[in-house]
């Protein structure tokens, strides 16, 4: 049973910093792509950033680039979202997804229209 098992998130002030961890199990076909969407109240869902499985390349959508960064451990088979100098506008349920994805600029667009596997989701809240 494919499972991908988030942690992290929560409050932190504008200009804090969290780091989200996504870990996958149970994958019998190994998936391509591994990273994060996230949805805002009354906003569309957004790529955010993913990494490639066989050459580690990664994409990140234009609002993050520079302050986020996305990272693997493959021996924990596991995907980190470093997120710093976070701003108000970051305030969103984060959620890993995995599958057969493209990571480039397609990766919004396969995530959405692709199966593929969701984490459960996690709150990212920057108030002050």
């Amino acid at each position: 049973q494919v499972q991908l098992v988030q942690s992290g998130g929560g409050v932190v002030q504008p200009g804090g910093s969290l780091r989200l961890s996504c870990a996958a199990s149970g994958f019998t076909v190994d998936y391509s792509a591994i990273g994060w969407f996230r949805q805002a109240p009354g906003k569309e869902r957004e790529g955010v950033s993913c990494i490639s499985r066989s050459d580690g390349d990664t994409y990140y959508v234009d609002s993050v680039k520079g302050r986020f960064t996305i990272s693997r451990d493959n021996d924990k088979n596991t995907v980190y979202l470093q997120m710093n100098s976070l701003k108000p506008e970051d305030t969103a349920v984060y959620y890993c997804a995995a599958g057969p994805y493209r990571c480039g600029s397609m990766w919004a667009e396969d995530i959405f229209q692709i199966p593929g596997y969701w984490g459960m989701g996690t709150q990212v809240t920057v108030s002050s």
